[in-house]
């Protein structure tokens, strides 16, 4: 039973996160990313390799469902913070690794956007996740 509630919980957040990165960074931000990135090497909408960012999003689920699991997290509230702080922590490592060592970004600020903007989707990503796997506590 456990294990099913993980499966469903690491698919489901997979699948928000897929679409919430859609419709944030291939919608909302769109324009200011495209304006404030290199996009030397940005793929085309149409060159996209679809498996690997799907997988990438499935990995995100399941980054969160395994954590919420092992940390006995109980409630949505507890959820959100682990997931904000791991959102934190893995975009500003790579964003600030990035910038560090390359001329992907444009500017210092697009580094605080997408740091800002990652954390608040795992922190949405969580919501569901805790939802599908049952731990409705505050």
């Amino acid at each position: 039973m456990k294990t099913n509630k993980i499966l469903l919980g690491g698919l489901a957040g997979g699948v928000t996160y897929f679409f919430l990165g859609w419709l944030v960074y291939g919608i909302l931000l769109n324009s200011y990313m495209t304006a404030n990135i290199n996009q030397c090497a940005s793929r085309p909408m149409e060159e996209m390799i679809w498996w690997a960012m799907i997988l990438s999003s499935l990995g995100v689920g399941f980054l969160l469902s395994l954590v919420f699991s092992w940390s006995k997290t109980t409630g949505i509230r507890e959820g959100v913070k682990i997931a904000a702080i791991i959102g934190l922590l893995i975009s500003s490592s790579y964003d600030l690794g990035s910038y560090s060592m390359s001329h992907m970004y444009n500017s210092f600020s697009v580094v605080l956007v997408d740091v800002i903007t990652y954390s608040v989707l795992l922190a949405i990503v969580a919501v569901v996740v805790i939802l599908v796997m049952g731990k409705k506590e505050a």
